[in-house]
C-alpha cells in the first residue's frame, strides 16, 4: 500500500493535497487542507480537483487555504514529543517483591514446594 493518499476522483492517480467534506445541514462544501487520517464520509482532492469542485445549485463553497505558519511541527507538538521520549526511557522501579512469612520453627527437610518444620 502506498503511503502517498491519491485523489478521491476516479481514474486521477494525483497524490491528494485538500480534503473535502460536506455540511449538509448548512448546504455547504468545505475544501480543506489534507486531513491527517482518511475519513469515510471526506474526499480527499488533487490540487486540479480541488480548484475545480463546484457544489450544487444553491450551495456554498467555502474553501480553506493552509497558514504556512502552521505546516509542519510546532514547537507544542515537540516538547510533547520530548517528554515522551524522556517518560519512555525512565526505569521502571521493580515491583515490591513478597513479604517473608516468619514461621515458628525450623526447616528440617523439604520436598519441591513443601517444607517439613520442627514446632521447637
Amino acid at each position: 500500500m502506498s503511503p502517498v493518499r491519491r485523489c478521491s476522483r476516479t481514474a486521477c492517480g494525483r497524490a491528494a493535497v485538500m480534503t473535502l467534506t460536506y455540511v449538509y445541514a448548512d448546504q455547504t462544501a468545505v475544501v480543506g487542507p489534507l486531513a491527517t487520517f482518511a475519513e469515510p464520509h471526506a474526499y480527499d482532492l488533487c490540487d486540479v480537483h480541488s480548484e475545480r469542485l463546484s457544489a450544487p445549485r444553491g450551495w456554498e463553497v467555502l474553501r480553506l487555504q493552509p497558514d504556512p505558519a502552521t505546516q509542519g511541527p510546532s514547537s507544542d507538538d515537540l516538547l510533547a514529543l520530548a517528554d515522551a521520549v524522556r517518560e519512555a526511557a525512565r526505569p521502571v522501579p521493580p515491583p515490591p517483591g513478597p513479604t517473608p512469612v516468619v514461621e515458628p520453627g525450623r526447616e528440617v527437610a523439604r520436598r519441591g514446594h513443601l517444607r517439613v518444620l520442627t514446632t521447637d
